[in-house]
């Protein structure tokens, strides 16, 4: 095996010993920068590095952003199903209530009035009648009438005055001849001079026809 000269080792030495002074002396010169160069790599180290979605990966921020948008998507979708659910409950609401309304005036079209069967009764029943005609008249005005012609008998008859005479008496609770209940009839009434409603009722459309009411006349009319 050769044996390597002293003078070889030596230089080696010497080269190596020379490339670590060097290298120590870059390193110290690094750490013994100036305060500029401190500065600038203190500032270097503070600043802040946002975090970037690689290869289409979201960040925890996108995530967050994307959570809010669906959370508030979802509470918009949910008060508008509250607004229409209540808006249909109002509108069935209304329709029940119309629905009701329209049967009760349909059972009070079909359902027909009851008068008891008197002078009051038949007063109530004709003013009903003569309200529908345009026949003016009040409660009073055939009441007393009504009184004074017959004293509220229906089938009451006068056959002594002219027109007994003349052979068409007056007949009923207003005391009409026959002729001028047939003339003054009220459609809806009985043809009969004698029933009371179709009696008071011919009687009015008379009256009014001749002296503007029921309620102007006093006497004989």
């Amino acid at each position: 095996m050769p044996r390597i000269s002293s003078l070889r080792i030596t230089r080696s030495h010497k080269i190596a010993t020379a490339v670590l002074v060097a290298a120590g002396s870059v390193t110290a010169i690094a750490a013994t920068g100036g305060p500029g160069e401190a500065q600038t790599t203190a500032t270097r180290s503070s600043v802040s590095v946002e975090p970037v979605a690689a290869a289409g990966i979201p960040t925890a921020k996108d995530a967050a952003e994307k959570a809010a948008k669906e959370n508030a998507a979802k509470e918009a979708a949910a008060k508008k199903a509250v607004a229409k659910a209540t808006a249909e409950k109002a509108a069935e609401k209304a329709r029940s209530e119309k629905q009701a309304a329209n049967r009760s005036t349909e059972r009070k079209a079909v359902t027909p009035k009851k008068y008891a069967n008197n002078l009051d009764g038949w007063i109530r029943q004709s003013l009903d009648i003569m309200e529908k005609k345009n026949i003016p008249g009040s409660y009073e005005g055939l009441h007393r009438n009504i009184m004074r012609e017959s004293s509220g008998n229906p089938n009451a008859v006068n056959d002594w005055d002219i027109n007994a005479q003349n052979g068409i008496p007056s007949k009923g609770l207003l005391q009409v001849i026959q002729p001028t209940f047939d003339a003054y009839h009220v459609k809806g009434t009985p043809k009969k001079l004698t029933d009371p409603v179709a009696n008071i009722t011919a009687a009015a459309n008379y009256a009014a026809d001749r002296y503007g009411s029921i309620d102007n006349v006093d006497s004989a009319y």
